[in-house]
C-alpha cells in the first residue's frame, strides 16, 4: 500500500481568546479567511491554552489559601505555596517532587509536571495562571460538532498540550482531548513486512498528530494555536484521549 502524504496547515489570524469567545466560531472564521477548505477526514489540532481561556479556566493565586501539605511541598521545592495548593487541587496524587517541579497524576488521568498549570502567554499579572479544561474530551466533542456544522464535512478534533517524558529532555505534544478519530490504533494480529504476526503493536495516533502539530504551534510567541492536519489515516471512532491512558496496574515505574 502507498503511504499517504500528510500535510499540516497553520491557521493564522486568530484573535486573542477569553471567556467571552465563541472558540468554534473564531476558528471557523480564521480557517475561511485563510482560504482553507476542510475536507472529510481532516483533523483540527487545537492548543489546550485557547480552549482553557475560552472556557474561563483562569485562576488568580490571590484567591488560593495554601494547605499545610502545600506549604510543606513548596518549602522543599522553592515554589509559591498558593501555586502548589492549586496543583494539588487539580491532581489525583503526587507522583514525584523535586526542587522546582511536582509531577502529578492530573484529575483527567495524564501524568505531567505541575498539573499543566501555566503562566506563559496568559494575560494578566504574575498571580494569574491557567489550568487545564474541566473535561478536554467533552471540549473536543463540542468543537467538533460546531466545526462540522459550519463546514459540512466529517472532522476530527484534538485538544493538544505539551508534556515532558520520563528519561527524555524537552517536551512534545500529546492529545488530552480527542473526538471523531481513532486515538489508539491497534495493529495486533497484523503482519510485518516479513510475515511475522504483530503481538504488541499499538500506535498512539492522536499523540502522533498532536506532536506533529506542535512543530507548527511552537512554545513561544508563534501565535499559531490551531493547525489543520490532512492525510492521516485516522478513521472515525468513538475513542477519546482517555483511550490512550494506561491503567494503574500497568504502571511499571512505581
Amino acid at each position: 500500500m502507498p503511504v499517504p502524504a500528510i500535510a499540516l496547515y497553520p491557521v493564522p489570524g486568530l484573535p486573542l481568546v477569553d471567556a467571552d469567545t465563541d472558540l468554534a466560531a473564531v476558528v471557523a472564521t480564521a480557517v475561511s479567511e485563510a482560504d482553507l477548505q476542510p475536507r472529510n477526514g481532516d483533523i483540527f489540532a487545537i492548543a489546550q491554552k485557547i480552549v482553557s481561556k475560552a472556557e474561563g479556566c483562569l485562576v488568580n493565586l490571590n484567591d488560593i489559601t495554601p494547605s499545610a501539605k502545600a506549604r510543606e511541598l513548596a518549602q522543599g521545592g522553592d515554589k509559591d505555596p498558593r501555586l502548589v495548593e492549586l496543583i494539588l487541587r487539580e491532581s489525583r496524587r503526587v507522583v514525584r517532587h523535586n526542587a522546582g517541579v511536582i509531577i502529578v497524576e492530573h484529575r483527567i488521568g495524564i501524568v505531567l509536571a505541575n498539573a499543566g498549570i501555566d503562566r506563559s502567554n496568559v494575560a494578566g499579572d504574575e498571580d494569574t495562571v491557567l489550568v487545564l479544561p474541566e473535561d478536554p474530551d467533552a471540549s473536543a466533542v463540542r468543537l467538533r460538532q460546531a466545526l462540522e456544522q459550519f463546514f459540512g464535512v466529517r472532522l476530527g478534533v484534538l485538544i493538544t498540550d505539551s508534556v515532558g517524558r520520563p528519561w527524555r529532555l524537552g517536551t512534545t505534544g500529546i492529545a488530552i482531548g480527542c473526538a471523531g478519530m481513532t486515538a489508539l490504533t491497534d495493529m495486533r494480529g497484523q503482519v510485518d513486512m516479513f510475515g511475522r504476526v504483530l503481538q504488541v503493536a499499538e500506535v498512539a495516533t492522536a499523540d502522533c498528530v498532536a506532536g506533529a502539530a506542535g512543530l507548527i504551534m511552537g512554545e513561544g510567541a508563534e501565535a499559531v494555536p490551531v493547525v489543520l492536519v490532512r492525510g492521516v489515516d485516522a478513521r472515525e471512532s468513538d475513542q477519546n484521549a482517555r483511550t490512550i491512558l494506561r491503567t494503574e496496574k500497568e504502571n511499571l515505574f512505581q
